[in-house]
């Protein structure tokens, strides 16, 4: 079930909080001398790359829903588990130029902790209310969206959201979003390899709109 009807429509009904990004960068200034904050948005640096991880389902593992809506399956009457979030963005150059036509993919682990992947044969329950595994076509202005949940813990790791940015077939970005402030951040292996403004670049602030939390994580490629 897609949460919009055409790409087309990005940015209407839905319009962004880069309000909350600004501000996060503020309070930082202090942390990191405002030596690495004091460039001019223009001269915006690329998001940093990350792991694919164990646990990128390939095209059998996925559900035939595979939309840009995680919360909701096609044919499931019950929504998944967990805290449902909206998941904003664009996608640009590092010129700033708009990247319209790219097809963003997210996959996470569920409210139980478990992908939607024949690798992870943990005990554990996995949510078949969750979608798993979705994607969005950017637009004009380079804008996605999603609606998907607040990501839980996995063993060994902190709470986090897989992401790939594809031009066609070409992949250009594989990255992993972060809950920013999340206790488990510190002693996270691949967090701890960013530097504070490559972290801050990744990391999900989020808003409420109409009560459902909201987060914009822009990426630069």
């Amino acid at each position: 079930m897609d949460i919009m009807a055409s790409s087309s429509t990005h940015g209407h009904d839905l319009p962004m909080k880069s309000f909350t990004r600004r501000d996060l960068l503020k309070s930082t200034i202090a942390m990191v001398g405002g030596s690495a904050l004091s460039a001019p948005a223009s001269a915006a640096t690329t998001t940093p790359g990350a792991a694919e991880g164990p646990f990128y389902p390939t095209v059998s593992m996925r559900m035939n829903d595979v939309d840009n809506d995680l919360v909701k399956v096609a044919g499931m009457v019950t929504e998944a588990g967990g805290e449902i979030i909206r998941l904003n963005g664009k996608v640009t150059s590092k010129e700033g130029d708009p990247l319209a036509g790219y097809r963003v993919e997210i996959w996470q682990c569920d409210v139980n902790g478990r992908y939607l992947h024949t690798s992870d044969n943990r005990n554990v329950t996995y949510d078949k209310g969750f979608q798993g595994f979705g994607h969005d076509i950017t637009d004009s202005d380079g804008s996605y969206r999603f609606r998907t949940i607040k990501p839980t813990t996995y063993p060994s790791r902190t709470p986090h959201i897989h992401v790939k940015v594809y031009d066609g077939n070409r992949e250009r970005l594989t990255t992993q979003f972060y809950l920013h402030g999340h206790a488990l951040n510190s002693s996270d292996f691949l967090y701890r390899r960013m530097s504070t403004e490559q972290a801050l670049s990744v990391s999900m602030v989020f808003d409420k709109n109409n009560d459902v939390p909201e987060t914009t994580v822009n990426m630069t490629i």
